[in-house]
């Protein structure tokens, strides 16, 4: 039986909106003010819950720790967009692509867990309004605040490391998503026999 041709990828060429070409100029114009308003109104809040000391409860610790992943999460991908609608294609390295992933992966696993213990944080206050001072206490809140934060260090951790275990072919989108990543690998399945990571991989994004 030949061996499978494999050709190692050392960057991606992040295709962006090549088809829209005519709208390069007009889509970096929206996505920029976009991603200033974005960062403008997170700071905002951030600011405002640490003046007001009316606002140190658990409900706006949890929101003030949200509007800081917003920020985190929304400048793993914007700036190298807007690079790309600015330059028209840009080149991205294995090793920037998969720490990407990583940041986008723990972001949004992060944001998943904080949400719920917003949502859990909502149950107590409505659910058991006389206890809730002693369930919610700050210290539980400080908890439950680092607990999902080191959740989602873990949880970006296996997919990207698994993935960067692959050979991939062909390039990539305006960033490196993991369902796009797992695209490129399946389209050039040729391209590798790690078929243990890939099926580990769809797992965990399955998760």
């Amino acid at each position: 039986m030949q061996a499978p041709n494999v050709s190692a990828v050392t960057e991606y060429q992040l295709l962006g909106f090549r088809t829209l070409q005519e709208w390069q100029t007009l889509l970096f114009t929206i996505f920029l003010l976009i991603y200033l308003l974005t960062l403008t109104g997170n700071i905002v809040i951030i600011a405002v819950v640490s003046q007001d000391r009316r606002l140190h409860s658990p409900m706006y610790t949890f929101l003030q720790h949200l509007s800081f992943l917003e920020i985190w999460y929304t400048s793993t991908i914007v700036p190298l967009l807007l690079a790309n609608l600015a330059s028209w294609g840009l080149a991205i390295s294995f090793s920037a692509c998969m720490a990407q992933l990583y940041f986008f992966v723990f972001s949004g696993a992060t944001e998943c867990f904080l949400l719920a213990m917003m949502a859990y944080d909502r149950y107590l206050a409505i659910c058991s309004p006389l206890r809730y001072p002693f369930l919610m206490s700050p210290d539980t809140c400080r908890h439950l605040v680092a607990l999902c934060w080191l959740t989602g260090v873990g949880t970006g951790f296996l997919p990207s490391m698994m993935i960067s275990q692959l050979d991939f072919c062909g390039p990539n989108h305006f960033f490196c998503d993991l369902p796009l990543l797992m695209e490129e690998r399946v389209v050039g399945r040729s391209c590798s026999s790690h078929q243990g990571p890939v099926e580990a991989v769809e797992f965990e994004s399955g998760l």
